[in-house]
């Protein structure tokens, strides 16, 4: 009898393991998988597309004696991510929560909007400089600790807004406010980059940017009707209140998913580095995690975490002509952004209510680029591993060392930067001979389809070839965007005054256009750059792990 419930009990725990757990990417056909099985010169390859409904297939890896990427299954990875990208919300929708009120800001501490604008640039910089911070601690020492340092400094950061009463307080806790919530930015990518293979990535990134989405399109409307029934005050109060809740959200459920401490997400983090359910948790529970443990799965950097290693990655060839075209196409955006409001106001009588909610479009396109964007990655990745040769693992982050994945991310992000720069074009020009609302709002939706899918594939391109370092990639893309975004943002204005906002969104589209050869040069050449990167890397490690090769220390 005994035997008998064990043998149900096992096939019920086979049955629990349903495809939606294991569901991976698509890949190559049988034919291939049998000729691959048959090759000894292709290490990748493994059969690629099993029967989802039979258990002997879904553990084929473990009977080769791999570890999956990691041991959530899909519902639990979703879940996490979305609670990252809810914590990044806090980071737009800061900066842009904040714009309907300058005026009033302005008038109660008797100073110029021009320098209350001042504190819209000081929180750009700082935007761009915290995360290299945040970013490098967290890649060495886990997610959950920076989340909750970023909260503390955050919360802190607003309740002082919320009660200071002159412009120097204003400007440095504006300043504390950005280096508190910009963080999160970069950890949320990072979460991403610690759940998902390459391969699932794109299905994944419309969760990780669905609250940096809606904090451009959401915040202006929140901020408009506070400062107009409640007073500017009531918006610090609000965020207050919105983050202490995200953190209290962190601290009871957020997994620590940081691979150098939890590895595939078997390894047990420290005490004080769990959620405070799972310290709530039966120790029977405890002890049979502590059993299924995979230590080998931990992956520690390379190079002790840093903040001077965003920089390192800037100075990449690669790496830094992405970085340095992701930041020129968030210029641009930004430049469209914070124009937005004055030009409703000026050209159509809005008053801050309406404008706010002409910024919906703009997010709507962010949120949408995750049926588009996403879905067009990882199929452009199944295309180009069938045409590269290479077959796909299911749950498993192959090296892609042999495997251009240049090729597989901006084939998708080229043809978007062009729709979008012609939606600019066009945005502007429908703007500058006043045609109909209707004219602005369709451009400013599919620019926001199609920049933001852009900006993010470039994101996720960066974080493909720094895996390792995958918050302090994002936060070298930060660091990028914010300061050529601070910038923008300053002269932006002028210069739609001095030459009409027409010709400004044809210089935007051009500059889009004809810098665009840096993410072709990447296309063309990228993949043999990260060859000869990782050949030198591994001479290096060859030549200090070989004492003859050092006679100083053989002396």
């Amino acid at each position: 009898m005994d035997a008998t419930k064990s043998a149900i009990k096992d096939v019920a725990e086979d049955h629990r393991s349903s495809p939606e757990d294991h569901r991976g990417c698509e890949t190559i056909s049988n034919h291939e998988q049998a000729t691959d099985e048959k090759s000894p010169e292709a290490p990748n390859s493994l059969p690629t597309k099993p029967n989802e409904n039979d258990p002997s297939e879904q553990k084929e890896s473990d009977v080769a004696g791999e570890a999956p990427y990691s041991v959530l299954p899909h519902g639990e990875k979703a879940f996490v991510i979305v609670v990252g990208s809810f914590a990044a919300l806090i980071s737009p929708l800061s900066s842009s929560v904040y714009l309907p009120a300058l005026n009033s800001l302005a008038r109660d501490m008797n100073v110029s909007v021009s320098l209350i604008n001042l504190t819209i640039t000081t929180y750009l910089i700082f935007q761009g400089l915290a995360p290299s911070f945040v970013g490098s601690f967290s890649d060495g020492h886990g997610r959950r600790p920076a989340y909750i340092a970023a909260f503390i400094v955050y919360l802190g950061a607003n309740i002082g807004l919320a009660l200071q009463n002159s412009y120097p307080a204003l400007m440095v806790l504006r300043c504390l406010q950005s280096a508190g919530s910009s963080g999160t930015i970069a950890l949320g990518s990072a979460v991403v980059a610690d759940l998902t293979t390459r391969a699932e990535r794109g299905r994944y990134i419309g969760y990780a940017s669905m609250g940096i989405s809606l904090g451009p399109a959401l915040g202006p409307i929140v901020g408009g009707l506070l400062d107009h029934f409640l007073g500017w005050r009531s918006i610090f109060w609000f965020l207050v209140i919105l983050s202490g809740v995200c953190f209290i959200i962190i601290l009871l459920i957020l997994p620590e998913t940081c691979r150098a401490v939890v590895g595939n997400g078997s390894v047990i983090p420290p005490p004080w580095n769990r959620p405070l359910w799972n310290l709530l948790a039966p120790k029977s529970r405890s002890r049979r995690d502590e059993k299924t443990q995979d230590l080998t799965t931990i992956q520690k950097p390379k190079r002790r975490p840093n903040p001077i290693s965003s920089l390192l990655i800037i100075a990449q060839k690669e790496a830094g002509l992405i970085l340095l075209y992701g930041g020129l196409l968030f210029s641009g955006y930004m430049a469209v952004l914070s124009t937005l409001s004055t030009q409703m106001s000026s050209r159509f009588g809005f008053n801050s209510i309406q404008i706010g909610l002409c910024y919906l479009p703009v997010g709507l396109g962010s949120i949408s680029s995750r049926w588009t964007v996403g879905t067009l990655l990882d199929w452009n990745f199944r295309r180009e591993a069938r045409l590269q040769g290479m077959a796909i693992h299911k749950n498993r982050q192959q090296e892609i060392e042999n495997f251009n994945i240049e090729r597989a991310r901006l084939a998708i992000a080229l043809p978007m930067i062009y729709v979008g720069a012609l939606s600019v074009l066009a945005y502007s020009w429908v703007m500058q001979y006043h045609t109909s609302l209707a004219g602005p709002i369709v451009m400013l939706y599919f620019m926001g389809l199609t920049t933001s899918g852009s900006f993010n594939t470039l994101n996720t391109l960066v974080v493909d070839v720094n895996h390792r370092s995958a918050a302090t990639a994002v936060a070298a893309s930060n660091l990028c965007r914010c300061f050529m975004g601070a910038g923008t943002t300053a002269f932006v204005g002028p210069l739609i005054d001095a030459i009409g906002i027409g010709w400004t969104g044809t210089i935007v589209a051009a500059l889009w256009g004809l810098f665009s050869p840096m993410l072709w040069l990447v296309f063309l050449r990228g993949h043999s750059w990260r060859q000869d990167q990782a050949a030198q890397e591994q001479q290096r490690e060859n030549t200090s792990e070989d004492p003859q090769a050092r006679p100083d220390l053989e002396k």
